[in-house]
Protein backbone atom coordinates (compact mmCIF):
# COMPACT_ATOMS: atom_id res chain seq x y z
CA UNK A 1 0.00 0.00 0.00
CA UNK A 2 1.42 3.42 -0.97
CA UNK A 3 2.14 5.81 1.77
CA UNK A 4 -0.68 8.41 0.42
CA UNK A 5 -3.45 5.86 0.77
CA UNK A 6 -2.09 4.04 3.83
CA UNK A 7 -2.35 8.13 5.73
CA UNK A 8 -5.81 7.83 4.55
CA UNK A 9 -6.79 4.86 6.82
CA UNK A 10 -3.94 5.48 9.66
CA UNK A 11 -5.11 7.13 13.16
CA UNK A 12 -2.99 8.88 15.56
CA UNK A 13 -2.43 7.73 18.97
CA UNK A 14 -4.80 10.04 20.74
CA UNK A 15 -7.39 8.69 17.84
CA UNK A 16 -7.05 5.57 19.28
CA UNK A 17 -7.15 6.05 22.74
CA UNK A 18 -11.11 7.82 21.67
CA UNK A 19 -11.98 4.82 20.05
CA UNK A 20 -11.26 2.51 23.01
CA UNK A 21 -12.40 4.55 25.61
CA UNK A 22 -15.82 4.77 23.21
CA UNK A 23 -15.98 1.21 23.06
CA UNK A 24 -15.85 0.52 26.66
CA UNK A 25 -18.33 3.18 27.39
CA UNK A 26 -20.83 1.15 24.40
CA UNK A 27 -19.94 -2.19 25.84
CA UNK A 28 -20.68 -0.86 29.50
CA UNK A 29 -24.27 0.61 28.05
CA UNK A 30 -24.65 -3.37 26.67
CA UNK A 31 -23.66 -4.78 29.55
CA UNK A 32 -25.77 -2.91 31.94
CA UNK A 33 -28.52 -3.62 28.99
CA UNK A 34 -28.70 -6.97 29.26
CA UNK A 35 -26.21 -9.11 26.17
CA UNK A 36 -29.29 -10.85 25.85
CA UNK A 37 -31.52 -7.64 25.54
CA UNK A 38 -29.58 -5.76 22.39
CA UNK A 39 -29.63 -5.94 18.90
CA UNK A 40 -26.70 -7.59 17.34
CA UNK A 41 -25.99 -4.69 15.30
CA UNK A 42 -25.18 -2.66 18.43
CA UNK A 43 -22.01 -4.75 18.77
CA UNK A 44 -20.57 -3.69 15.14
CA UNK A 45 -19.48 -0.04 16.57
CA UNK A 46 -17.07 -1.83 19.53
CA UNK A 47 -15.64 -4.24 17.44
CA UNK A 48 -15.04 -1.42 14.43
CA UNK A 49 -13.64 0.42 17.51
CA UNK A 50 -11.43 -2.06 19.46
CA UNK A 51 -10.14 -3.20 15.78
CA UNK A 52 -9.39 0.66 15.11
CA UNK A 53 -7.80 1.28 18.27
CA UNK A 54 -5.40 -2.29 18.02
CA UNK A 55 -4.07 -1.94 14.35
CA UNK A 56 -4.47 2.10 14.23
CA UNK A 57 -6.16 1.71 11.03
CA UNK A 58 -9.31 2.81 11.02
CA UNK A 59 -11.67 2.67 7.78
CA UNK A 60 -14.16 5.36 8.85
CA UNK A 61 -11.39 8.01 8.75
CA UNK A 62 -11.05 7.04 5.04
CA UNK A 63 -13.59 8.69 3.35
CA UNK A 64 -13.79 12.35 5.71
CA UNK A 65 -10.12 12.57 5.41
CA UNK A 66 -10.71 12.35 1.38
CA UNK A 67 -13.55 14.69 1.50
CA UNK A 68 -12.38 17.24 4.30
CA UNK A 69 -8.36 16.71 3.92
CA UNK A 70 -5.70 15.26 5.36
CA UNK A 71 -5.68 17.08 8.73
Amino acid sequence: MSEGIKSLFTASATMRMFMFNSSLFVLAGIWLTGFDKVHWFLYFLPGAYIFAAATGLCLGLALPRLVFGRN
